[in-house]
């Protein structure tokens, strides 16, 4: 088997089909359908290979159709315009005939102008916490064969919480969590790269915010969820192979979904991308 970063790499190395037609492979992670950051950093990729000379600022995404894990997904891409300082591309992930995905992503040439950020919230540093691998071994010793093995698969990405919680006995607290994270390995050095796996690193833990304050979980028997769609700006350069801290909050949650946004810095504090997230969440 090859280390995880190394498969993740593979797997975002679309092949291509035409000028604007990718094809991926589809990955099962412990999910029923195909894990949507898996999509979102394939279909980030498919827009960047038609883009030269710029980085993409941001993405809007929408989940359509849960992904089959057993089927290669293609994804056609349209070349909306190819402006002076801006690029635009219109990426659709498609599976038996069917859109289950569509994104709209922005490029853009680098330029100077006004700078600010937000303040990074102060938290541990990341060697004086535990890893969520490590953590889930430890949950896991007392949960069923299904859940165990969901816990105790092998990610391309390590997660270290700020404040840990039980999945399988989860408390109410409030609607905020934070993080660190990285790729398990070292990485190239191409930027589009990076923002293709932070796209899919994002994903992990973003909507489980929205459940902190009702003592849910995801692995509770009967609980739903699932992505409505995701959107990602990216602000300065930073590599995923180095620790970032992940900084989540949900402002609200209501008619089966919630709503979360998070923000990444650099071990300095420098804010480098923020995203947000709405999902269904059905209770058990």
């Amino acid at each position: 088997m090859k280390e995880p970063i190394a498969d993740l790499l593979d797997h975002l190395l679309l092949e291509r089909l035409e000028e604007n037609l990718f094809r991926g492979d589809s990955r099962s992670i412990g999910y029923r359908s195909v894990f949507g950051g898996q999509v979102l950093g394939q279909a980030l990729t498919a827009a960047a290979r038609t883009v030269e000379g710029r980085l993409a600022h941001s993405f809007h995404a929408y989940f359509l159709l849960p992904g089959d894990t057993q089927a290669p997904i293609i994804y056609d891409v349209e070349r909306i315009r190819d402006g002076r300082s801006f690029t635009t591309r219109r990426v659709v992930a498609i599976q038996h005939g069917r859109a289950i995905f569509n994104m709209a992503a922005s490029f853009q040439i680098r330029d100077e102008g006004i700078e600010h950020q937000a303040e990074m919230p102060r938290v541990p540093e990341p060697e004086e916490l535990r890893s969520k691998a490590e953590l889930n071994q430890r949950a896991a010793q007392n949960a069923p064969e299904k859940v165990r093995s969901f816990l105790l698969r092998q990610l391309p990405i390590e997660f270290r919480p700020v404040r840990p919680t039980d999945p399988l006995h989860p408390q109410p607290q409030p609607p905020q969590q934070q993080m660190w994270l990285r790729a398990v390995g070292p990485l190239p050095d191409d930027p589009q790269i990076h923002q293709a796996i932070l796209a899919y690193a994002s994903d992990f833990p973003l909507l489980g915010t929205a459940l902190l304050p009702h003592g849910l979980s995801f692995l509770q028997k009967g609980a739903r969820a699932a992505s409505l769609d995701h959107a990602m700006w990216f602000h300065r350069d930073f590599r995923v192979d180095e620790w970032l801290l992940y900084a989540m909050e949900s402002p609200s949650a209501s008619n089966a979904r919630g709503l979360s946004w998070g923000r990444f810095f650099t071990r300095d504090g420098e804010l480098v991308a923020s995203t947000a997230q709405e999902g269904m969440i059905r209770r058990p």
